[in-house]
């Protein structure tokens, strides 16, 4: 089957089949899968003591230049699952005791996961982990079949949006995104051991000398949903990369007093959730890309 894409934003149109690559996401319409396996680096009510069954999706309709998965989001590395064999590796991870199905940057082939989903009987929540850079009418599709939404908020500038990540329309679109997201899930729901079994968590990556930046996507989430419906992380791993070499505002780390304000504004606009140490970049945090989980 053939499809002119208009899954993302970008609403680009390009041929999709089944197996060969198209669009700007350069991925077929069937799952293109790197690793299937318990990771540990998620939030704590995300990953908890037996991991998130983490699924990593190849392709992605943003071009982050400081992305740190940079390896696969451009859809040239992988392997296209069929529908049945997603379920196989969704069952397979809950059979071995994770806490929920974390779905990496799936967005691009939602009709896929969509009908894996539907067709399959899970004991515990599925994640959609995505970038934030959503459509509405996308989500709408899984409305009942995700649990967890944990969507990044990249940006409110159009400018640093289109600057970093060749998409100026970014902060609208993250925004009626996560909105639709809210609408779906409503406040957050946790289980006996702290797990989040429903809900959205939103993650904002701070960019070294972009502190107001921060401070406005705070500002925004602060505002926007009532107290403690939401959870909010706060993520100071950002490392340079190879790409950003052009780019000399990010060819260092987020510093400590960087990092302390944004956590004490954080505090101040009571949003409930997690933030990192700086400490916490590196790129031993990233894991292997290798095919782990895919020959059963």
């Amino acid at each position: 089957m053939e499809y002119n894409c208009d899954l993302c934003p970008r609403s680009c149109r390009a041929p999709r089949d089944d197996e060969k690559p198209g669009g700007f996401c350069r991925s077929p319409l069937l799952p293109n899968i790197v690793r299937a396996a318990p990771h540990y680096g998620e939030e704590p009510c995300i990953s908890g003591m037996r991991g998130a069954g983490t699924i990593f999706f190849t392709g992605c309709s943003l071009r982050c230049i400081y992305c740190q998965n940079r390896e696969i989001n451009r859809g040239s590395v992988g392997k296209t699952v069929s529908v049945s064999r997603l379920r196989e590796i969704m069952l397979r991870l809950q059979d071995q005791g994770v806490h929920c199905i974390d779905l990496v940057t799936p967005s691009h082939f939602a009709p896929a996961v969509v009908e894996a989903l539907a067709g399959i009987q899970l004991e515990i929540p599925v994640v959609w982990n995505s970038s934030g850079y959503e459509k509405p009418e996308t989500l709408r599709l899984l409305d009942g079949l995700v649990q967890v939404y944990l969507p990044d908020l990249k940006y409110l500038n159009a400018e640093t949006a289109r600057r970093y990540s060749a998409a100026a329309d970014y902060p609208d679109a993250a925004q009626a995104a996560i909105r639709e997201m809210v609408r779906q899930r409503g406040p957050c729901l946790f289980d006996d051991e702290g797990m989040l079994q429903s809900g959205v968590l939103i993650r904002h990556l701070i960019l070294p000398g972009h502190v107001p930046e921060s401070m406005d996507v705070i500002d925004w989430v602060a505002e926007t949903f009532p107290e403690k419906s939401v959870l909010f992380s706060l993520m100071s791993q950002y490392t340079p990369m190879p790409a950003t070499e052009a780019y000399p505002e990010l060819q260092q780390r987020i510093t400590k007093e960087e990092n302390d304000n944004l956590v004490h504004y954080m505090r101040m606009r009571h949003l409930e959730g997690y933030w990192q140490e700086p400490d916490a970049a590196g790129e031993e945090s990233i894991p292997l890309f290798d095919g782990t989980g895919l020959d059963f």
